[in-house]
């Protein structure tokens, strides 16, 4: 483990700002309900410790009742090292431990935002690492996602939990039932909560991968409602892929320190084995988005051949009403032409000369039939009958 500071600066702008200075844009993005406005009461920040112990060689040997008694216990002790873990804190919560540990206001106000891009950040000794975590939801089919800060200075980490995940508490029972891992100081903790976030992940790619493949299978069914869920999964995805991605870079950056900040070599071999996981997870998040990609275009495909075998149904059923209507009108013509005939010869004229004629009648007759077998061959010919 590295030296302990001999000496800590004052806290700086952040502790100095005025009452009444408007507050910065990040701090009008807060949505938690708290609203502390710089009060500070006695027992604020020990109300969200989940849990705080000192160290030493791995092993813990205190449980302090307060930060003071940390802050006042840690300079001078070599292989000492405070592990706080605070859950939803609010604002004055959170400038109380940065007045404590000496942290850089850029970070604490990330800290107080939330709601930020998983980073790592170096602000002199101190790391501020960002990261989401995220659980699969089985009763729902949803994925929660959560997000946690640490600051891991070279004899404390402090971890602030906005979120139910990841569970700090059985990270920190894994690492001191095995002191010799606790032993390497502050970037051991680093990787445990590492190793927890990427190892939450495998259930996760579980449940979008079952996810996905029920959506294939209600696509190819013709399921009306499979675009609504494969729009949801896809936003699921995208931001697990914003969880992921940057995930890699922190690593990356980690591992770039390695020699110049003397991390151990066992160490070193852990967080590598961290990055291997969450290549994976990243690898498997990015063919996800892929496969959700060509599931919709092959939906889209095959909902517009569905439409267009709809439309040729329909141009062939008023295909045929139109044959249908052809022959009616058809008939309805010929059994006209007779009527009309009847019609003229029925009005009794004195005057007309068919009525005094011998064949009068056969050839009111004739010309009917005549009438109608032209009608009829013409309409047979313009295949209306």
């Amino acid at each position: 483990m590295r030296a302990v500071r001999a000496s800590r600066r004052p806290f700086g702008r952040t502790a100095q700002r005025p009452a009444d200075r408007t507050a910065a844009p990040e701090h009008s993005m807060d949505p938690r309900s708290e609203q502390h406005d710089g009060v500070r009461e006695p027992d604020a920040l020990e109300r969200s410790v989940v849990d705080a112990a000192v160290y030493h060689d791995g092993r813990r040997t205190e449980t302090p009742a307060s930060l003071a008694e940390i802050y006042r216990d840690l300079p001078g002790k070599p292989g000492t090292m405070a592990w706080i873990g605070l859950y939803r804190p609010a604002e004055a919560q959170l400038v109380e431990a940065a007045e404590k540990f000496d942290l850089h206001e850029l970070a604490l106000e990330d800290a107080i935002v939330a709601h930020q891009r998983p980073k790592l950040e170096r602000y002199g000794d101190t790391l501020f690492v960002v990261l989401r975590a995220a659980r699969y939801l089985d009763d729902v089919e949803e994925v929660d996602f959560g997000e946690i800060h640490l600051f891991v200075g070279p004899d404390f980490v402090l971890t602030v939990r906005h979120s139910q995940s990841p569970d700090i508490s059985m990270v920190r029972s894994r690492l001191e039932a095995d002191p010799e891992l606790l032993a390497l100081g502050p970037e051991a903790v680093l990787y445990a909560v590492l190793d927890a976030v990427v190892d939450g992940y495998a259930p996760v790619i579980a449940g979008l991968q079952h996810d996905i493949d029920e959506i294939e299978t209600e696509v190819f069914g013709g399921d009306p409602q499979v675009s609504r869920r494969i729009y949801e999964l896809s936003r699921e995805v995208i931001e697990f892929q914003r969880a992921t991605g940057p995930l890699l870079e922190i690593l990356r950056a980690l591992e770039g320190g390695f020699q110049k900040y003397g991390t151990d070599e066992e160490l070193q071999r852990y967080l590598r084995d961290v990055a291997d996981h969450a290549t994976y997870a990243a690898e498997r998040v990015d063919g996800f988005r892929q496969m959700l990609q060509n599931i919709l275009t092959v939906n889209a495909t095959l909902v517009s051949q569905r439409q267009n075998e709809e439309m040729k149904q329909l141009a062939e059923a008023g295909h045929a009403q139109n044959d249908e209507i052809k022959k009616i009108s058809s008939w309805a013509a010929i059994l006209f032409a007779p009527t009309l005939i009847g019609t003229v010869y029925g009005m009794n004229f004195e005057e007309m000369p068919e009525l005094h004629w011998a064949f009068g009648y056969p050839f009111a007759i004739g010309l009917m039939g005549v009438v109608c077998v032209s009608l009829y061959l013409i309409f047979k010919r313009r295949n209306w009958l």
